[in-house]
């Protein structure tokens, strides 16, 4: 755990390659940045041709997050290195193997941008978070093209020395924001007023106590805020379907 690690903005770029990918997540790591806040997403991870025949496009998440550790083995070494790992699918993307704090964004708060109408997808849920619009579409169709996009959460005084890392690792459409991705608590949830607004606006109360139960037995195992998060967003949506207005709300009834 870095907790004095204090992250304040976001670098995100797209890369050609995943070699290109692999060595800039490795030098962020070796200049501080934690593994906790570095994400990734792509299609064309070295495994796609294995995962292609378990996906189908009526699923937004498959089989739950796991850590990097267990999914490095099948999706390339460098996830090995970060943690929330998942399957997702983006309508006008498809299919996509994604890690870190993004990944439990887009499986969360985002997830009705996500599985909505015409018009909903990556760029959805990029502008949901505050990015331009016409950023978050160049990043959605070259994710489609096969890119991959990274995301790293650093100190607002050491964000040029990062960007020129990024860039000089082959990063391409950089973007700098003055803002991290959400978290839905600050360490341990005490209650739902300790989650954050991008959360608590899309769970029932009931829902709220499920997401909340969750992260903390598992928080209280792993202290990775990111494998919490997506542990408890997997048991919202075991137990709850999404209502009209994309809350978390009804109870599902099982035989």
């Amino acid at each position: 755990m870095s907790s004095d690690y204090q992250a304040e903005r976001t670098i995100s770029a797209v890369y050609k390659e995943e070699e290109q990918v692999e060595g800039v997540i490795r030098r962020l790591i070796d200049r501080g940045v934690p593994e906790s806040h570095i994400s990734v997403m792509g299609r064309n991870f070295q495994s796609n041709t294995r995962i292609a025949g378990f996906i189908t496009k009526k699923d937004v998440i498959l089989g739950g997050l796991r850590t990097g550790a267990i999914f490095g083995s099948l999706f390339g070494s460098i996830l090995s290195l970060l943690t929330g790992v998942g399957v997702l699918f983006i309508p006008f993307v498809g299919s996509v193997v994604a890690a870190g704090p993004l990944t439990a964004v887009l499986l969360g708060a985002t997830s009705g941008a996500l599985a909505g109408s015409a018009g909903a997808g990556l760029v959805s849920a990029l502008v949901a978070w505050g990015m331009p619009e016409e950023k978050a579409a160049i990043y959605q169709t070259r994710l489609q093209a096969g890119e991959f996009l990274v995301m790293a959460e650093v100190p607002a005084d050491r964000s040029g020395e990062f960007q020129l890392l990024m860039e000089s690792s082959g990063g391409e459409e950089l973007l700098v924001s003055d803002t991290t991705l959400p978290r839905p608590c600050p360490g341990r949830c005490n209650g739902a007023e300790d989650l954050s607004p991008e959360v608590r606006s899309h769970l029932s109360p009931e829902a709220q106590q499920t997401f909340i139960d969750r992260y903390n037995t598992v928080f209280d195992e792993t202290e990775d805020e990111t494998q919490a998060e997506s542990a408890a967003w997997e048991a919202v949506h075991r137990q709850y379907d999404e209502d009209e207005n994309g809350v978390w709300s009804k109870a599902k009834v099982t035989a």
